[in-house]
């Protein structure tokens, strides 16, 4: 069973999916020398691809994670085979993702500081779990890129 999904909740992605592209957009252009309009072009195709993920999301009644629709539809427009890949591929990679982790930051930091009360309330012990995860999480990823990284020969 599909879980309903409002009008006003998708316009409330829309926006702030849009307001994240400017301000990557904003971010590549200063601090990566990008061009501007194909960033932002770029920063719209992926949310794009990000709204009809959520949307799919939405539809599909199994308890999967948008995350994984996302990328699905991501790989699937940027297949070699795909008609509009020569153009999605362009278009983002004129960009650098790394920008939007000052934006990501800086929300998480406002919503840190919004429920600080209830973040103490979690305790030494889930400050820790909270380290160790992050960590985890880094180490991982950071493994798997070095690994794949290798493999291809590019380090």
């Amino acid at each position: 069973m599909s879980k309903i999904l409002s009008k006003e909740v998708v316009m409330e992605w829309i926006l702030i999916l849009i307001i994240f592209s400017f301000m990557s957009a904003i971010g590549n252009y200063i601090g990566y020398h990008y061009p501007f309009q194909e960033s932002l072009y770029g920063m719209f195709i992926l949310c794009a691809i990000t709204l009809l993920g959520l949307i799919i999301e939405h539809h599909i009644s199994y308890n999967i994670p948008a995350i994984i629709y996302i990328s699905i539809i991501g790989l699937i427009v940027a297949l070699p085979w795909s008609p509009i890949s020569s153009t999605i591929i362009y278009y983002t990679s004129k960009g650098n993702i790394v920008s939007l982790t000052t934006i990501l930051l800086a929300y998480a930091g406002i919503a840190m500081g919004k429920d600080l009360g209830e973040f103490k309330k979690v305790g030494l012990k889930g400050i820790i779990v909270t380290f160790f995860v992050i960590l985890g999480t880094y180490m991982g990823s950071a493994l798997i890129a070095q690994g794949v990284l290798m493999y291809t020969g590019m380090i």
